[in-house]
């Protein structure tokens, strides 16, 4: 295994990796130099400055994994990353602390004019009137964005003894309010009544210039805007009328849309009160140390085998979610491989069913876990992460759903596979602690172990079917593991099936000869990743 490195990423992160794979350093690259080196690698890790785009990630032959040793990830094309089956992870509390007391360090800095009273005084100026500031206390923060950093960011502010009123769609009234702060619906509602407001969204197609010469012209004249989040949020061009009119009477700004070219942001030679720094709400040492240790870790996990707990391009698939049906992942996956290798004809739908305790937790890992053995039956390079995208893509409709009948097993997931030909259905369930089973194949219940190499031998019910069948297997040098023979649930049927598990391959001569066999009915042999 070999991870590349590049941008300042803190040492502590090649010992984390010490043992799994070949580390190398490097400098920031350009997209071209990138593209080229990335080849051979199995891990790339980069901060802000090397940006992933899909040239890189299409030259990339061996890459399993990109980690971001920050919270954002817009310096990397999560798209081309899902399409290539690459993971991105970053690490969405290793810079917490930072990124809330620089925000907050931006805040009393701008109110107080710190650095325009810091630089008069080594010019060798008092000039104590000239930088009369603002007290916080008793002020009204708003804050856009009621994650980690927010929800630091308002303890703080809280504590300052501002009030504190929060607009985000996806926390709750109850939240904010359970530390004292306000919950707004919607930011219409917000504007009007902030005295200062901060950022802490990603930004995405919904927050690209929120802040904007309309919501600039919604706000209190005179708010003090503060933004330590990500550049383009704000509408830096519109921003900067707003300083030099007076309607923003002050900023704060850690991030740009042109970084790290700051005499290219509009905001470059701004007249009015502004505090820029470069881009460091997490560049604390602590900070660097805490997010090259925490991606650094998701990689050596996944390059282990493991799963990421902060994928970006596969939240399904997060440690919190993935934990609770980690016993069922490679039950779901052999289903959903098996059921493709019966199924004759186009996919047209996939649905699936759980019951016992499943259906009561997320299930999400279990759906793509079924996707991927699906659609690694007869396509190459399918992962957890593309897998759902090749569904979305290919137009095939997946459902899943969960039943609250009575189960005799721990729990059950049941993968129906549609085409334009035919319909098949396989169950596995969970018998007993750590004993995933197959325990359904259409009509037919059962109980067996998922292996790699199976033989499925519908049958006539007639004497030496069984021996007929093994002679055939052990005359091509085939070891049988285990044999099972399952009838239908309706008994009155005169068919049973052989479910038999081999050392080996089974080649397409033995298959024909077993299909020679009078009695036997389309007898298929399946490949499993088990």
């Amino acid at each position: 295994m070999k991870v590349l490195i590049t941008d300042k990423i803190n040492e502590a992160a090649g010992k984390v990796l010490d043992g799994v794979a070949d580390v190398e350093y490097i400098p920031t690259l350009t997209e071209d130099e990138l593209a080229e080196k990335i080849k051979g690698y199995d891990a790339l890790m980069v901060r802000s400055q090397t940006k992933v785009t899909k040239k890189i990630l299409d030259s990339a032959d061996k890459l399993k994994i990109v980690g971001r040793a920050g919270v954002g990830v817009d310096n990397i094309d999560i798209e081309s990353a899902t399409q290539n089956g690459v993971i991105v992870v970053n690490s969405p509390d290793g810079n917490t602390n930072a990124a809330a007391e620089h925000t907050i360090a931006m805040m009393l800095a701008m109110s107080r004019n710190i650095p325009a009273a810091c630089s008069s005084t080594k010019e060798g100026k008092w000039e104590r009137s000239k930088f009369t500031g603002v007290e916080v206390f008793g002020k009204t923060l708003g804050i856009i964005g009621f994650g980690k950093i927010g929800h630091h960011v308002a303890n703080v502010a809280i504590a300052l003894g501002m009030n504190v009123v929060v607009s985000d769609p996806y926390t709750t009234k109850e939240a904010v309010e359970k530390i004292g702060a306000k919950y707004v619906t919607s930011l219409d509602e917000f504007w009007g009544q902030c005295d200062y407001i901060t950022i802490h969204t990603p930004k995405t197609k919904e927050t690209t210039a929120l802040i904007n010469r309309n919501t600039l012209n919604r706000m209190k004249k005179g708010v003090r805007i503060v933004n330590c989040a990500r550049g383009g949020i704000i509408d830096e061009a519109a921003l900067k009328e707003a300083l030099e009119s007076g309607q923003v009477q002050a900023a704060a700004i850690d991030v740009f849309e042109t970084e790290p070219d700051i005499t290219a942001s509009p905001l470059y030679g701004c007249k009015g009160n502004i505090t820029m720094t470069p881009h460091l709400g997490a560049s604390t040492a602590e900070a660097q140390f805490n997010v090259a240790i925490d991606v650094a870790e998701q990689i050596r996990e996944v390059l282990s085998g493991g799963s990421a707990k902060a994928a970006i391009n596969i939240p399904a698939l997060k440690s919190a979610v993935i934990e609770p049906v980690r016993d069922y992942m490679q039950l779901a996956e052999n289903i959903g491989e098996l059921v493709k290798q019966l199924s004759k004809g186009n996919l047209k739908n996939i649905n699936i069913t759980v019951n016992g305790n499943l259906s009561e937790l997320n299930v999400a890992p279990l759906e793509v876990a079924v996707q991927k053995g699906i659609f690694s039956s007869f396509i190459e390079g399918v992962n957890f992460v593309n897998a759902p995208l090749i569904a979305k893509t290919r137009g095939i409709n997946v459902v899943t759903s969960k039943s609250q009948k009575d189960c005799t097993f721990i729990g059950s997931i049941s993968v129906t596979l549609t085409t334009d030909v035919e319909e098949n259905t396989v169950t596995g369930a969970l018998i007993a602690k750590n004993m995933p089973r197959i325990v359904r194949i259409n009509d037919y219940n059962m109980s067996i172990e998922a292996e790699e190499h199976m033989l499925m031998v519908p049958h006539e019910n007639k004497p030496s079917m069984v021996a007929k069948v093994a002679v055939v297997i052990s005359e091509h040098n085939i070891n049988i593991n285990r044999m099972q023979v399952a009838q239908k649930s309706n008994k009155s049927d005169n068919v049973s099936i052989m479910i038999i598990t081999t050392d080996r391959d089974v080649d397409d001569a033995t298959m024909k000869t077993i299909n020679e066999i009078n009695g036997v009915q389309n007898a298929q042999y399946i490949k499993l990743n088990a």
